[in-house]
C-alpha cells in the first residue's frame, strides 16, 4: 500500500488503497432536492466522476472501479435512461481521446449486448487501445449486475467443462471467468447517498473489501470525502479471517 500525507494540517500518513470502488449513487435525489430533473443529477454526477478519477489517480491508486448503470436500471423511466446512455457515450469519446495522452486505461465490465451498437464500438475500442497503456486503470460497470456476473461465468465454465477444455473448478479458476479477471479484488467499496448495502455489486469480489457509507449524495462528493474514506480505511485491521 502507498502512503500519503494529509494536506489539512496534520502529518499523518494514510495508506493508499491498491484498488477502490464506488457505487455512484444519490444522483436522481440530488436533482430532485433541487427542483431539477433527475437528468441534470446525472450530468453533475458525471462531472464528479470525472474530478474524482483524476484524484485517484494522482494518488497513486492502480485501479478505480465504478457502478454507472446496473441490470435493474433499465426499469427507470426511458427518458431517464436516454440521458444516461447519452452521457455514457460522451464519457467514453472523452476517454478515447485521452486515453493514450494521459495514460489511463479503461476496462468495461457487464453485458453490453442490450447497449446502442456506437456505444458497444466506442467500449470495443477504449479495451484495444487499453492493451496497449501501462498505469492507472478505471473499470466502467456498464449494464451490470453481481448475479449475473457469476450466473454467465458459472454458463462459461460449464461449457468449457463439458466440451473437456477445462478441469475441476476452484476460486481461482472461477475468477477467470468474471468480467473483472486479472483485476485484484478492490480493498475499498464507498457508497455515497446514505444507502447501506452493495445493491448487487461485485458481489464475488467484495468478499473481504473494507466497506464505507457516507450520507453525501455522489454530485456533492469531494476529494475530501475520499479523503475521509481512505483515512477510514487506514485505520482498519484487515485480517482476512485470520487473527
Amino acid at each position: 500500500m502507498r502512503l500519503f500525507k494529509r494536506k489539512a494540517g496534520r502529518a499523518e500518513e494514510l495508506r493508499i488503497p491498491r484498488h477502490i470502488a464506488i457505487i455512484m449513487d444519490g444522483n436522481g435525489r440530488w436533482a430532485q432536492k433541487r427542483g431539477l430533473p433527475r437528468s441534470a443529477g446525472h450530468s453533475v454526477g458525471a462531472e464528479t466522476f470525472r474530478k474524482i478519477a483524476t484524484y485517484c489517480k494522482n494518488l497513486g491508486l492502480e485501479y478505480l472501479t465504478v457502478f454507472a448503470f446496473s441490470t435493474e436500471n433499465w426499469k427507470r423511466p426511458a427518458e431517464e435512461v436516454a440521458s444516461i446512455m447519452a452521457l455514457l457515450e460522451k464519457y467514453l469519446l472523452e476517454a478515447i481521446e485521452k486515453m493514450e495522452k494521459e495514460k489511463i486505461r479503461l476496462h468495461i465490465m457487464g453485458n453490453l449486448e442490450p447497449l446502442s451498437p456506437r456505444l458497444c464500438e466506442l467500449a470495443a475500442y477504449a479495451t484495444e487501445t487499453s492493451k496497449k497503456l501501462d498505469g492507472f486503470q478505471v473499470n466502467l460497470c456498464l449494464n451490470y449486475g453481481g448475479r449475473d456476473e457469476i450466473v454467465r461465468a458459472v454458463r462459461k465454465y460449464a461449457q468449457e467443462y463439458k466440451n473437456g477444455l477445462v478441469g475441476d473448478i476452484d476460486e481461482e479458476r472461477f475468477g477467470g471467468y468474471l468480467y473483472s479477471a486479472g483485476i485484484p479484488d478492490p480493498d475499498l467499496v464507498i457508497r455515497p447517498s446514505g444507502e447501506l448495502r452493495l445493491s448487487n455489486f461485485l458481489i464475488w469480489q467484495t468478499a473481504y473489501s473494507e466497506l464505507y457509507f457516507t450520507d453525501v449524495l455522489w454530485p456533492d462528493f469531494t476529494e475530501a470525502e475520499l479523503d475521509r474514506a481512505i483515512e477510514a480505511y487506514s485505520k482498519r485491521n484487515r485480517r482476512f479471517g485470520g487473527v
